[in-house]
């Protein structure tokens, strides 16, 4: 992989009113890769469902933080989130999509958008100890971009 030429790390609190937070400020961060108004939307949503996740899932008894890492490299974007929560039993099963833990009010596509909007979705849990989200995006070249717009 490329070196590495940006990287961000945020904590923040597993509140509700910090997940359009967190979507801004690492959509705000990749800006610096000068990313499609597209790629933008992708990246928010995605994060949007994985802070979205540690706040429903993963401290059900009480809060907790939520640690995102990026790094931004020529044309990809690595983001990592992750807490300390309850975990997950059963990866494989969690991200089937309509399964969920959350009740009836929760519809279970949290991590099939994340991997419909993201080129890579890799989940990694352990049972009481918490769960980490890495999410990859390959940007296309601002040329291509252009060239695209045009058409």
């Amino acid at each position: 992989m490329a070196t590495c030429i940006n990287e961000m790390k945020l904590t923040i609190p597993s509140k509700s009113s910090n997940e359009s937070y967190a979507r801004v400020a690492v959509s705000a961060f990749a800006a610096q890769l000068d990313p499609g108004i597209d790629e933008l939307a992708d990246i928010r949503t995605a994060v949007s469902e994985a802070v979205t996740n540690c706040i429903i899932h993963a401290y059900k008894e009480k809060p907790g933080n939520i640690i995102i890492s990026t790094k931004l490299y020529d044309n990809m974007l690595i983001i990592k989130i992750r807490d300390s929560g309850c975990g997950i039993e059963d990866v494989n099963k969690a991200m089937e999509p309509l399964y969920t833990t959350g009740g009836d009010e929760r519809a279970g596509l949290g991590f099939a958008v994340m991997q419909s909007f993201m080129d890579n979705v890799i989940v990694k849990s352990t049972p009481g100890k918490g769960t980490i989200v890495t999410m990859e995006k390959k940007l296309r070249p601002k040329i291509n971009r252009e060239k695209h717009s045009d058409e």
